[in-house]
C-alpha cells in the first residue's frame, strides 16, 4: 500500500475518542507524529496521519509515511520463519546448530545446552539484551567475500561473537526479551540460500504486495526523521544517539537503515509503512490465509512459555512473535484477554484482538512517547470505549 488516501468505512465515536489522543499528545508535544489505523472486520474503520514527519523542513506526516520499524519488525521475520516451518523446511524442535554449527553459547558451569527455533522464537534462549559494542557494527563497506552477500557476512559475525557470550539460565527455564530474533535471521539465511531480506520478501511482504516494507528504504523523501522526548519539546535524533529509561540505556543507529552493507537484524532491522504493517497483522487476525494456515496461526497466538514471560510484566504470555495478553487486569493494560500485542523503541505500538476482528497500528516518531507513554495506553482506552 503506498497511496496517501485509504478507503475508510467510518465509526464516528470512535473517530472522536481517537482524535482526542492524538489532538492531546501533539498538542502537549508528546509526539511529533504519528499515523493511527484502526481495522474492524477487515475493513478500515479509522485512519489518521497527524502531526509532522519531519518537523524542521516543513514536511506533514502522510498515511504512506515509512517509519523505521525497530522491533515491529519481529512479527513480520516470525511469520517467515513459520512459513518455513509449514512448509517442513524448519522445525521448531531443531537445535540452531542443524544451521548454525558454531553457534554454542555456554552456561556458567561450562556446558552448552540445546538451543531451540522455539526457544528463539520466544525469548527462553537464555540469550542477553545486546552485545557490548553492538552500536553500529555490521558495515563491511563494499567488500563482497567469497561471492556472498555483505549483509549475510556481517551478520555471521555478529553471531559468533553472540556465541561466545555465556547464556544467562538454561533454554527454556527462564524468558528474557533478546536478540534470540537475530539468530533465527541467521537460521533463515542458511535455510533459504539468501539475505534475510530476500526470504522475507519472498515469504511474506511479495505475496501481499507489498513493496515499502523492507531492510531498505525504498523512497528516503517519504522516511520520517526520528525523535526523541525532551523539554519543551521533542528534539530530532542523532546519527548514534540513546535514551536512558528506567531498566536501563536504549541506543539508536539512526542511518543503519540507509546503509546496504548493514546486515538484516530479525529484531529490528527494517523499515515501513503503518499500511504495510496493518496488512501484514490482519494475515494472523483472519486465521494466516493465503500465507499460514489455521494451525500455525493457533500456536503463534497461545503463551508459548508456560507462563514464564509473566515474571517480566505479569499478565502477559509470549507467544511466536508477539506478547499474549493473558491477564488484562494484571498486565493493566486496556487490552482484551487473549489480545497480541507489541511495539518498537523508535515510538510504535500495535494490537492485535481475534475475538472482536480488531486491528490496530500506531506508530510514530517520537521514542519512547510512542512505546511507553500514556499514548499508547490512550489509543487502546479510545479503541475499546468505541466499540
Amino acid at each position: 500500500m503506498s497511496s496517501d488516501a485509504i478507503a475508510i468505512r467510518p465509526n464516528p465515536q470512535m473517530a472522536r475518542l481517537l482524535d482526542s489522543a492524538i489532538d492531546s499528545a501533539l498538542e502537549e508535544k508528546r509526539l511529533v507524529g504519528t499515523v493511527v489505523l484502526v481495522a474492524r472486520e477487515g475493513s478500515i474503520v479509522y485512519g489518521r496521519a497527524a502531526g509532522m514527519a519531519d518537523r524542521e523542513n516543513g514536511l506533514p506526516m502522510r498515511t504512506d509515511t515509512i517509519f523505521r520499524l525497530s522491533s515491529v519488525t519481529k512479527p513480520i521475520v516470525a511469520i517467515a520463519a513459520m512459513r518455513l516451518v509449514g512448509a517442513g523446511r524448519i522445525c521448531l524442535a531443531d537445535p540452531v546448530t542443524r544451521w548454525l554449527p558454531y553457534f554454542r553459547p555456554r552456561l556458567p558451569d561450562g556446558s552448552t545446552p540445546a538451543i531451540t527455533i522455539h526457544h528463539l522464537l520466544t525469548h527462553t534462549a537464555g540469550l542477553d539484551g545486546s552485545l557490548p559494542g553492538d552500536a553500529g557494527e555490521g558495515r563491511l563497506g563494499g567488500t563482497n567475500l567469497a561471492g556472498e552477500h555483505p549483509a549475510c557476512i556481517a551478520l555471521e559475525e555478529k553471531l559468533r561473537r553472540l556465541a561466545n557470550a555465556p547464556l544467562l539460565y538454561a533454554p527454556g527455564t527462564g524468558w528474557r526479551y533478546s536478540i534470540s530474533m537475530d539468530v533465527l535471521g541467521g537460521v533463515i539465511e542458511k535455510e533459504t540460500g539468501g539475505p534475510l531480506g530476500e526470504a522475507v520478501a519472498a515469504l511474506v511482504t511479495r505475496p501481499l504486495g507489498l513493496s515499502d516494507t523492507a531492510f531498505h528504504v525504498t523512497d528516503r523523501a517519504r522516511l520520517a526523521v526520528p525523535y526523541k522526548n525532551a523539554t519543551p519539546e521533542p528534539q530530532p535524533m542523532e546519527c548514534e544517539d540513546s535514551v536512558v529509561t528506567s531498566s536501563g540505556v536504549i541506543r539508536y543507529s539512526t542511518e543503519r537503515i540507509l546503509d546496504p552493507h548493514t546486515y538484516h537484524s530479525a529484531s529490528g532491522g527494517m523499515a515501513g509503512t503503518a499500511e504495510d504493517i496493518l496488512a501484514i497483522l490482519e494475515i494472523v487476525r483472519r486465521g494466516g490465509a493465503p500465507l499460514l494456515d489455521t494451525s500455525t496461526v493457533s500456536a503463534m497466538v497461545r503463551d508459548q512459555t508456560n507462563g514464564l514471560a509473566g515474571l517480566e510484566r505479569p499478565g502477559l504470555g509470549f507467544g511466536y512473535g508477539w506478547a499474549v495478553v493473558t491477564d488484562p487486569d494484571r498486565a493493566d493494560l486496556p487490552l482484551a484477554r487473549g489480545a497480541l500485542q507489541w511495539g518498537g523503541v523508535y515510538g510504535h505500538s500495535w494490537f492485535v484482538d481475534q475475538e472482536r476482528k480488531l486491528t490496530v497500528v500506531a506508530l510514530t516518531n517520537t521514542a519512547l512517547e510512542g512505546l511507553f507513554g500514556t499514548f499508547p495506553l490512550d489509543i487502546g482506552k479510545a479503541v475499546y470505549r468505541a466499540l
